[in-house]
């Protein structure tokens, strides 16, 4: 079993939104898409899904090319795709019905889902003092995440063998959160192809294996998460030491002393960039010949929010390419 997308192109026009994607799963597993605003992250998953028409490219699956049309896939979509008015227990079986999913099954499946996403008060509201059923609640009665929380249970009401996360995380506070991140991994453990695009980079690193860095349509970085990081080496250096009458600014002395940048300066803590282990060394007999008390001396590789931020966080768009994204953003509505 794979997944395979090859040279995924998406233009409005002069602008290039998806410029040549290309990326690869062996097999089941979770696979991020990261991208700032703009990236073209969302423009790639539609057209994987097959809502928005491609310029060129293919997307297999199992070796043959993908028709999302004939496949079981979960969608949870960055924007709220809920209807307002209407029942919510009418939407999910509305949702389920879509998927092919019996009445009976997706009754089944809604009571589990409620109980999982801790939302019975919702759908299943207990009768009042004189015996009567309360109106079914309204998806605009709801908060943002429980919203949220409605829009997972009906991605995952057909049991999908395919997902795709578009901001998952979006809205949820960290109890909900927490939740999420259970019910993902449940997913991952029945063997699921999973795809997540987000801004979280935490959450990124804590279920994602590989990885793809989209700025403005491009592929700026791209492989196995813990290889790349290997490649950058053990450059972040975090030391905390005891005032002992050692005052901050002979601390920064020596760190200017042993030719280091500091990258972060905490009030009793610094986060310096070091060439590689030789040099971290080298500054903690510094500190030692200093008689200085070291509370932490840390060195690791860098996260994946600090890779990010060094790929794309640099890049301040011009005012044309501006008005081009906004205009490729109204195009895509339209279609």
């Amino acid at each position: 079993m794979s997944f395979v997308v090859k040279d995924l192109v998406k233009s409005y026009g002069e602008k290039v939104v998806v410029d040549h994607l290309n990326l690869e799963m062996d097999g089941p597993g979770v696979y991020a898409l990261l991208g700032t605003n703009g990236a073209g992250k969302t423009t790639s998953l539609r057209m994987i899904l097959g809502m928005l028409q491609k310029d060129s490219g293919e997307v297999f699956y199992n070796g043959q090319p993908m028709d999302p049309k004939s496949m079981n896939i979960g969608y949870l979509a960055e924007e709220r795709g809920l209807y307002p008015k209407y029942s919510l227990i009418d939407q999910l079986l509305y949702f389920a019905r879509l998927k092919g999913v019996s009445r009976s099954d997706a009754m089944k499946r809604i009571k589990h889902w409620s109980n999982r996403l801790e939302l019975d008060e919702y759908l299943f509201p207990p009768k009042n003092s004189k015996g009567r059923a309360p109106k079914p609640k309204l998806a605009d009665q709801l908060s943002k995440g429980n919203q949220q929380k409605i829009q997972l249970m009906a991605a995952l009401i057909s049991d999908p063998e395919f997902i795709i996360l578009d901001e998952p995380m979006s809205g949820l506070d960290p109890v909900n959160t927490d939740l999420f991140k259970e019910v993902i991994r449940e997913e991952i453990a029945k063997n699921k192809y999973v795809i997540m695009s987000s801004h979280q980079m935490p959450t990124i690193e804590e279920f994602c294996t590989d990885i793809t860095i989209m700025d403005h349509g491009k592929t700026v970085l791209q492989g196995n998460l813990n290889e790349i990081k290997k490649g950058y080496g053990r450059v972040n250096l975090f030391v905390k030491c005891e005032s002992n009458g050692v005052m901050n600014d002979s601390i920064e002395g020596l760190i200017d002393e042993a030719g280091l940048t500091i990258v972060e300066k905490l009030p009793s803590e610094y986060h310096i960039r070091v060439s590689g282990e030789a040099q971290a060394m080298e500054f903690l007999r510094l500190l030692i010949d200093q008689n200085i008390n070291i509370i932490r001396f840390e060195l690791r590789e860098p996260s994946l929010h600090e890779i990010f931020v060094e790929k794309v966080g640099g890049y301040i768009p011009t005012a044309e390419e501006k008005e081009a994204e906004a205009a490729a953003k109204e195009k895509e509505g339209e279609e």
